[in-house]
């Protein structure tokens, strides 16, 4: 018969092993990624998930003690937080006059926008 802590340790594991993928892969877009906007893209989506993906690694180990509800708090922040910084750093960057790359089909705020 399988111990129930083993399957806690198999799951918790898995999570862990797949948000530090994710965040592995969002650190491999910020550095081949041409211009921010498409670097902001990969480290907000991917960096988010794996991240969060890490949390409930912490979660699945250790349950509701204090540190997995810190954990839960922590991946909830960051599931809210990361997506508004990254859209505030995308509007400045384009506010500031940062150019899309040159493989960048359309450019839907244009001029109209930095007016």
């Amino acid at each position: 018969m399988i111990e129930i802590g083993l399957i806690q340790d198999i799951i918790s594991t898995f999570l862990l092993v797949v948000g530090a993928f994710f965040v592995f892969l969002g650190m491999v877009g910020l550095i081949r990624l041409p211009d921010v906007y498409n670097r902001l893209h990969a480290t907000t989506k991917i960096g988010t998930l794996g991240a969060f993906g890490v949390m409930l690694s912490i979660v699945a180990k250790v349950g509701l003690e204090p540190i997995g509800v810190k954990a839960i708090t922590v991946g909830l922040f960051i599931l809210l937080t990361a997506p508004v910084a990254a859209h505030m750093i995308g509007r400045a960057a384009h506010r500031h006059g940062v150019g899309l790359c040159k493989e960048s089909v359309i450019d839907e705020y244009g001029k109209e926008y930095n007016k």
